[in-house]
């Protein structure tokens, strides 16, 4: 499950920006993993559009993205984390999303 998540959502990622984030998803539990991936997943069911990279739009603050994470994160009602936990794991969330250079991400709400 690891390895298909770390290939997935690296896929997600520019070819020039790719090493770097397979890099930095190796590093993550499959817990961590599952997390991003259902940020991904549910940007892009929400959006109209698929994830559009920095070069390609504006970029977006570390700042917005964090906003983004935290209203995703208050639409997850099913899965209750503890505080620290959920901390955590946004701030892995955004520093893949940062890393990778997806920067363009349908709100999540």
């Amino acid at each position: 499950m690891r390895r298909t998540l770390v290939a997935a959502l690296s896929l997600c990622v520019d070819g020039s920006l790719r090493r770097e984030a397979r890099r930095f998803l190796v590093g993550l539990s499959s817990d961590e993993l599952e997390y991003i991936a259902e940020f991904v997943g549910a940007c892009i069911l929400e959006g109209a559009c698929i994830l559009e990279l920095e070069s390609e739009r504006c970029r977006r603050s570390r700042a917005d993205l964090a906003k983004r994470i935290a209203q995703f994160q208050q639409a997850r009602v099913t899965v209750r984390l503890q505080p620290e936990d959920r901390e955590h794991k946004m701030i892995l969330l955004l520093e893949y999303l940062c890393r990778s250079g997806l920067q363009e991400l349908p709100a999540i709400v």
